[in-house]
Order: C-alpha cells, then sequence, then structure tokens
C-alpha cells in the first residue's frame, strides 16, 4: 500500500524536527606528548605541552624528543613532531568526570627520534577498567601496511571508576632495544551513543548491549561524500573518510549531494544518538538509475578487521530524494547474512531530511567483514535502489577486557617496489639493510592488500614564462606527455610556447616512480582528493620542484577491475585522438559546478554566456535549443527522467542537421524526418558522412558505450 502525502502533513512533521546542535564536553584534554609549549593544530583545537603538566609521569621515568624528518603528509606539527619516549612502563593520570564516557585517541607518527629506529618500538597500552587497547603494537609496521606516515587509534571508555583515567605504555619485552612512544593523547568526554542495544546479526530476537562496553573505531566513512575532519564534527571531534576505497569489485553506485530546497534536521529528543554531522547527510550513494541492473548486483563495501571480535556496524541513511513511503526499499546484509529485511529509510524517519541511525552487531572469525546493500521486491517499491549516507564499524572488547588485535602485515608487493627504490625519507638500517621510514606513506588505508599504482597525469603548470601582459601569471591544465626525464621548460614567448605543447603533445606518457608520486602527493594525502573513478581516487600533487601541478590516478585495490584493465584505460587515454572529441587537457574543479551553472544559464536564458567566443554568432538558435535541451535532460537528478543513449544521438543528430540547414542559409528540418530541405530546389538529403581519426585506436572499442542504445 503507497502512502500518498499532503503538504500538511510535512508541515507537521518539520515543526517537531531539531537543528542540529554541538556537543559541548566537560573534559576536554589535548597532550601533545613531548612538547614545552602549548600549540595549535590544522582544525584549530589547542594542545598542552606534556612537559608543562604532571598527570602523574614519574621524573625520570621518560625522555622528550623530537622527530628527525617531518613527513609531508602530517595535517600539522602538533601534535607529531614532538615525543615522549619510554624504556619501562609509565602510567599516565588524567583526572575527568566518572559519569560520562571518554573518548581516548593515541596519536603515533614512527619517526627516529633521538637515534631510536622506529621499528624498535613495540609496546602494549593498557586503560583503567582492566582494558587492553594495544598489545604488542608497532606504528611503524601498521603504517607502512597501511600505507599512511601517521597511526591515530581511537577508543571509546566506559564510565571511569574514582574519576581519574590512568593510560600505561609498557615497551614489549620480548625485544632487546624496545621502547614506547606517544605523539598525542586525547581524552574528551562524549555523550552515550552507544546507548541503544545492537540487533545480532543471523538471530532474530536477540540483541547486544553496548553500553557497559570499551569500543575501538575501526573505520568512520562519509558515503558518497569527501573528507569530513574533527573541526566539523558535531562538538564529539570524529573524524569521517572518502568511502570510495573500500568498495568492492565495480559496484560504485552513483553519489549525490542534498538539494538546497531539502533541510536536514534531527529528530526531537535524540541529540545524543550518534548522529553524524550534517554535511555526512548532505551527500549518498546509491546504485543507479537502472533497477535491471541493479537488482544483478549489490553495493558492497568491504573491511579489513581483526579476528575473532564482536563488531557494531553503525549505517546512517537520510532520504534525499525521495517523498514517499515504499518507494526506495532494500536489504541489508553484513558478512552474507541478513541483517535487516525491507529496510525504507522513509518508513523510519517519516519525512526526507531526517537522519536515521541504524546499529548490527556481528561476530567475525575471520579478517574480513562485508557489508552489503540490495534491492528488495517484496514489498514492490517504485524504484529498486539502495542508499547509504554514513557507515561506522566498531570493535567491542572481549571477555577478558582485550581489545587489542595483531600488527597487520605489508603488502609483498610494496614492500618489493620500496626495496628497489628507497623513497625521500627513507634511510637504512645498519642492523637489516631493510628501508626504514621516517614518514612512511599516507593516504588511503588500505590494510594488508596488494597496491599496484598506475599513474596518468595532467599537468598543471605553474607558468613563470611571459606570454603577453595578458597572460602574465595565469596558469592553466596540460596533458603531460614525453620521455622518463622530460620537464616543463621555460619560454619567453608565444612562439616558443607553442612550439613546446606540440612536442609534448605527439609523445607518450611520461612514466614516475613511486618515490616521485609519494612526494608529489604527500604521499596520498586525504585532503588532496580531488575525484573518484571506477579505478580509484585522484590526487593533486606537485612534482618537479614543486613547479608543475599533477593528477595522480590510483588503482583501487579491491576492484574487480584489475591492473591490466587499469594500464589499459590509461594508454587509452594517452593516445586517444578524434575529431569529433575534444582532446584532454585536464580535473576541471571550480568554485561551482559547471553543469549546475550551465542549467542556470538555459533557465534564463542566457546560454551565450558560457558559449566559447569562437562560436558566439555561428551557432542556429534551433540548433543551440534542441542542444542545450538534450543536455539538460541528461542532467535530471533521477535516472528515470534521464533519456537513453539511443535518444540522446537522435537529438544530437538533429541538433546537427539544424546548424547545417542554419549554415546553408535559409535551411529548414522537415519533422518526422531524418533530412534537411533546401528552400531552392526543394531537394531532400541526410547528413554528411562522419569521418573518424582515431590514430590506430579501434573506434568499436572507444565507442562502445555509444553504438549500444541500452546505457544512459
Amino acid at each position: 500500500m503507497k502512502i500518498k502525502t499532503h503538504p500538511i502533513y510535512y508541515l507537521l512533521i518539520f515543526n517537531i524536527v531539531i537543528a542540529f546542535a554541538d556537543y559541548v564536553p566537560t573534559d576536554s584534554i589535548l597532550l601533545d606528548c613531548g612538547s614545552t609549549t602549548d600549540t595549535v593544530d590544522v582544525d584549530g583545537r589547542k594542545w598542552v605541552g606534556d612537559s608543562n603538566t604532571a598527570f602523574g609521569l614519574p621524573a625520570g621515568g621518560s625522555v622528550t624528543a623530537t622527530a628527525d624528518f617531518q613527513d609531508p603528509s602530517l595535517p600539522s606539527q602538533s601534535p607529531y613532531m614532538t615525543a615522549r619516549v619510554f624504556h619501562s612502563p609509565i602510567t599516565y593520570n588524567f583526572p575527568v568526570s566518572s559519569k560520562t564516557r571518554h573518548w581516548l585517541r593515541l596519536h603515533f607518527y614512527p619517526a627516529p627520534y633521538a637515534g631510536l629506529v622506529p621499528d624498535d618500538a613495540y609496546f602494549d597500552v593498557e586503560s583503567s577498567n582492566g582494558h587492553t587497547l594495544l598489545r604488542n603494537f608497532s606504528a611503524y609496521v601498521t603504517a607502512q601496511a597501511l600505507t599512511q606516515a601517521f597511526i591515530v587509534r581511537e577508543f571509546s571508555l566506559g564510565l571511569i571508576k574514582g574519576g581519574v583515567l590512568e593510560i600505561t605504555f609498557r615497551p614489549s619485552d620480548k625485544r632487546e632495544s624496545g621502547y614506547a612512544f606517544v605523539n598525542g593523547i586525547e581524552v574528551v568526554s562524549m555523550p552515550e551513543i552507544y546507548g541503544a542495544p545492537a540487533a545480532l546479526v543471523g538471530f532474530a530476537d536477540q540483541t547486544v548491549e553496548v553500553a557497559g562496553s570499551a569500543l575501538q573505531t575501526m573505520y568512520r566513512l562519509n558515503v558518497g561524500g569527501g573528507y569530513v575532519g574533527a573541526g566539523n564534527d558535531t562538538g564529539l571531534s570524529r573524524t569521517w573518510y572518502d568511502d570510495s576505497l573500500y568498495i568492492f569489485g565495480a559496484g560504485f553506485g552513483i553519489t549525490y549531494s542534498v538539494d538546497p530546497k531539502v533541510k536536514i534536521r534531527l529528530p526531537s529528543g535524540n541529540s545524543d544518538a550518534g548522529y553524524a554531522p550534517a554535511n555526512v547527510y548532505g551527500t549518498a550513494r546509491s546504485m543507479g538509475p537502472d533497477s535491471r541492473v541493479n537488482m544483478n548486483y549489490n553495493m558492497t563495501w568491504l573491511f579489513q578487521v581483526d579476528a575473532n571480535f564482536t563488531y557494531i556496524v553503525r549505517l546512517h541513511f537520510c532520504e534525499l530524494q525521495l517523498s514517499k513511503i515504499n518507494q526506495r526499499v532494500f536489504d541489508i546484509y553484513i558478512n552474507n547474512q541478513t541483517a535487516q529485511e525491507s529496510a525504507d529509510v522513509l518508513a523510519w524517519s517519516n519525512a526526507p531530511g531526517v537522519p536515521v541511525v541504524k546499529d548490527y552487531a556481528t561476530y567475525v572469525p575471520g579478517d574480513q567483514l562485508l557489508v552489503a546493500l540490495h534491492p528488495s521486491d517484496a514489498t514492490r517499491p517504485e524504484y529498486y535502489d539502495a542508499i547509504l549516507n554514513g557507515l561506522e564499524l566498531f570493535k567491542i572488547n572481549d571477555t577478558l577486557g582485550n581489545l587489542a588485535g595483531p600488527n597487520p602485515s605489508p603488502s609483498p608487493m610494496l614492500l618489493a617496489a620500496e626495496a628497489r627504490e628507497p623513497e625521500p625519507g627513507f634511510k637504512k638500517s645498519s642492523r637489516s639493510g631493510r628501508a626504514h621510514v621516517i614518514g612512511g606513506a599516507a593516504g588511503g588505508a588500505a590494510a594488508a592488500v596488494g597496491i599496484a599504482f598506475a599513474i596518468c597525469f595532467a599537468v598543471y603548470q605553474r607558468q613563470r614564462r611571459v606570454l603577453g601582459s595578458e597572460s602574465a601569471g595565469t596558469s592553466g591544465w596540460l596533458p603531460l606527455y614525453g620521455g622518463g626525464n622530460s620537464t616543463t621548460t621555460t619560454g619567453t614567448s608565444k612562439s616558443n610556447a607553442s612550439s613546446h605543447l606540440s612536442s609534448l603533445a605527439v609523445s607518450l606518457c611520461r612514466h614516475f616512480s613511486i618515490a616521485e608520486i609519494k612526494q608529489g602527493t604527500r604521499n596520498f594525502d586525504e585532503s588532496l582528493v580531488i575525484g573518484v573513478g571506477g579505478f580509484g581516487k585522484v590526487y593533486r600533487g606537485d612534482i618537479d620542484g614543486g613547479t608543475t601541478r599533477v593528477a595522480v590516478k590510483r588503482s583501487n585495490p579491491s576492484s574487480e577491475q584489475g591492473v591490466n584493465e587499469f594500464q589499459t584505460e590509461i594508454e587509452m587515454l594517452s593516445k586517444l585522438r578524434h575529431r569529433h572529441l575534444v582532446s584532454l587537457i585536464g580535473l576541471a574543479k571550480e568554485q561551482v559546478s559547471l553543469a549546475d551553472w550551465a542549467l542556470h544559464c538555459q533557465r534564463k536564458g542566457a546560454l551565450e554566456e558560457i558559449m566559447d567566443p569562437f562560436l558566439k554568432g555561428k551557432v542556429g538558435p534551433e540548433c543551440m535549443r534542441k542542444f542545450a535541451e538534450t543536455a539538460e535532460k541528461c542532467l535530471s537528478d533521477h535516472g528515470i527522467e534521464r533519456p537513453a543513449m539511443g535518444d540522446v544521438l537522435w537529438n544530437l543528430e538533429f541538433a546537427l542537421q539544424l546548424q547545417e540547414g542554419f549554415e546553408s542559409g535559409g535551411g529548414k528540418f522537415v519533422e518526422g524526418t531524418n533530412a534537411a530541405v533546401d528552400d531552392a530546389n526543394g531537394s531532400v538529403g541526410g547528413g554528411s558522412e562522419a569521418s573518424e581519426e582515431s590514430d590506430g585506436l579501434n573506434s568499436s572499442a572507444v565507442f562502445s558505450q555509444l553504438i549500444n542504445p541500452k546505457g544512459r
């Protein structure tokens, strides 16, 4: 049964929701370990140097140290450039409220400190209430395996008995030269966001109580959106990451953002229920517009986890497009077990723009956890589709109070690549001859899986040459070609620049070493992500001493599309030349979306404002109208409203013949035919044959999507 809604009904619903409000913690301790001064991080948060506070540290039990090298991917110097080093067990004592939960975040930057080798640091971390947080932990091995320069471990601790939180660092006794270290400690009170029991997957009537447990945050993802820093959270100082790296296979679906007319509001009385910030609910990922395709695949996320623990999967939903119950209904699966049948976000929330949080518990005996969504046909919904806005994954302590898991294993492919070519910031160990990271690698968290790099660069040249007074100091995106040793040259005239670009355009892609790639992208810093494709993320970077800006596409190791296909895509894009295709120039990022701006101009009848000046006066008004109408339909928010590819081709051919009639001077188009009629002799003729120039490429491969009329 479909529920028809009335505008007054929605008015009543929106009157009982509340705006997002930031939580104000009663305890907030940000400790910059090893620092003698107070500092401020990139989010504007103040860190207190632990040399100026006691917190129970015994005199002489530890030393302070400064990192030998600052990795370019570090978000800020605070709290990573100084550390406190322990050669024996040391305990911090933090006075806190005994009435609330607390976040505990430990920050590690595995660099050489005071002559110490970073891979000698193996240690345990224990907290009050008998919890083991880390055991035989190596920040160096973990950073290397995850290709990150720094590591943050986040825990949520239950009520602290006696109002004193004890954190003990214990160097491993299994290594002769072992030591412990920490760069930063956060102790911040938090609301009880785990109060409601979680449904136990696979057991219809059983739940898992979380309120009295300690948890470790494993993943926190902004599904369909980008990075959200701690400063943009709801007062809980959480960090949210792009979800695309964790999508399993090629089923990326589509992403979209909230319409400005839809206001995201929280349900009344649920401000402490663990909601994400509004900008997480303002983006979403769905399966796509084609119901037949959607019914034949699952939209799936794959996570590496520690075996033999119970996990809480927290899913965040917010319907941004639809307005009626039973329009979009789907099933939720966790590790191939049904967690929720016939999930309908609007049935849960009662209105668009109102977030919903659902918790599911599952025991994982292996080292992987899958979350999958699939359209449900049980209720015969209007659209066969699924949606997700955010995802969090928490590990619950076991019956012994343990949360510690093993150190991940670095990818053999990554180790082999780094052994062949040590990157800047690495230096050899005198004992083992292995490359030892000073900064490590940053960007994604692709744990313990093979990482394959195949890079296509589009280069942004910071032009220092003078091309006339009107272009001095400007910059643009260029395709980068040439041999492995080619560099951007500096010219002093327009003719020099033209000859330089011509020589670049006729050669193959330049090849880059892993060291150059990591250095240019600050080791794949998440803040440099400018796009996501079917094979993985695209990062902005700088090479050649910072004089050249590039876009780096990094393959997703979990994608079903492998290294060979990725390389084929790159080679095709590098070689592609066709008279009907504009040559690839570059990763337009404006202040506004070009599509949105074009639609704005179309609706106010001012498309000429965005037309290439060279084309003004040369395009017939009827041709322009038909072309714009076709493009506008292709940009419809709902897939069902977008035309099939065959319809698009027909309309473009129609527009072309309108243009030919305009250029012939008085030609008209006869509706119902594919021909232009010449006014002078009444003859009917079809469009001219289009010649192809593909520089040796197989046109059937390049244009297969255009030939197939079923695609959208």
